[in-house]
């Protein structure tokens, strides 16, 4: 995960949930193997500290995560993401797993269409992270 200059909001065995308060960008490692309800956890929790900091970056980290998930790839998209939007999410850098049936999961997430966010994915957190730092309101 990215160096957290600032806060960790949340630390799970699934998720760690930091805000990276100089870049204003919410920073969120996922861990190890995830299911469905994992999944939706830890986006309720992502929102939560998205609408609390009126965060508009969010760098989503699944580096760490070792499973499929994609019996939550349409919640994602199409619940949890305008929800996202409308609590004032802008720009979403979303690394990929090496692990290719979660990075599939990512996949079919975004296969559905993401509305008024900015949604990109990347292979490294460097990237990732230096083209949320580039994006403007």
């Amino acid at each position: 995960m990215i160096e957290v200059r600032g806060l960790i909001l949340t630390e799970e065995p699934h998720i760690t949930i930091g805000y990276d308060v100089v870049e204003d960008i919410l920073l969120v490692d996922w861990k190890g193997n995830q299911t469905k309800e994992s999944v939706m956890d830890g986006c309720e929790r992502m929102l939560v500290h998205l609408k609390k900091y009126r965060i508009s970056k969010v760098l989503n980290d699944n580096t760490h995560v070792t499973s499929i998930w994609d019996d939550a790839s349409e919640w994602v998209a199409v619940d949890w993401f305008p929800r996202m939007h409308k609590a004032g999410c802008n720009f979403f850098a979303w690394v990929y797993s090496p692990n290719l049936y979660s990075k599939l999961s990512a996949d079919k997430s975004l296969s559905f269409g993401v509305k008024g966010i900015v949604a990109t994915t990347f292979d490294d957190l460097e990237t990732a992270n230096a083209w949320l730092k580039a994006m403007d309101l």
